[in-house]
């Protein structure tokens, strides 16, 4: 059932998600870049920022690692790149599972915290409901400021035209 984690809907990832953190011979890690390093870094960046503290915490030291897309420049571990590699790759389509989980599940608090933001339906995409709640409300502290239309309001509010 692994594929690349978009292909999947949220209940199987669920389900993979669970049947691949409990197996207990696949070693795994998580790491994410918050969003004041994505606006510091930009998101590729802060992309890879994560990618290498998730290898560098994991149990096991990896002799070589898989990444889904470009190769990553000053990466601790030797590795290959695969474009389009969760729907190549099951490792890769495990992790793209593992980590696609783990931002629902942070967009899933977010919204708890936020509920004016709908960030449980559109998971914090630039959907037209998110870029409306966005209008109405103005960004939360958890807003990219480099995501253009938050970056757009802000300048608004900053000149005073709202």
């Amino acid at each position: 059932g692994l594929d690349d984690s978009k292909k999947i809907s949220a209940r199987n990832r669920e389900y993979l998600y669970e049947q691949i953190t409990t197996y207990p011979e696949i070693i795994w890690a998580v790491a994410t870049a918050d969003h004041e390093e994505v606006d510091r870094l930009n998101i590729l960046r802060a992309t890879h920022l994560a990618m290498r503290r998730a290898a560098e915490s994991l149990a096991v030291k990896p002799e070589h690692c898989l990444i889904d897309g470009l190769p990553v420049r000053d990466f601790l571990f030797p590795h290959d790149a695969i474009v389009k590699g969760d729907g190549l790759s099951l490792s890769i389509a495990a992790a793209s599972i593992i980590a696609k989980v783990t931002r629902d599940r942070i967009m899933q608090q977010l919204d708890h915290e936020y509920p004016q933001f709908g960030f449980a339906k559109h998971q914090g995409y630039g959907t037209k409901a998110h870029l409306e709640a966005l209008r109405i409300h103005g960004p939360c502290r958890y807003h990219r400021r480099s995501f253009q239309p938050v970056a757009q309001l802000c300048m608004s509010f900053d000149h005073g035209k709202r």
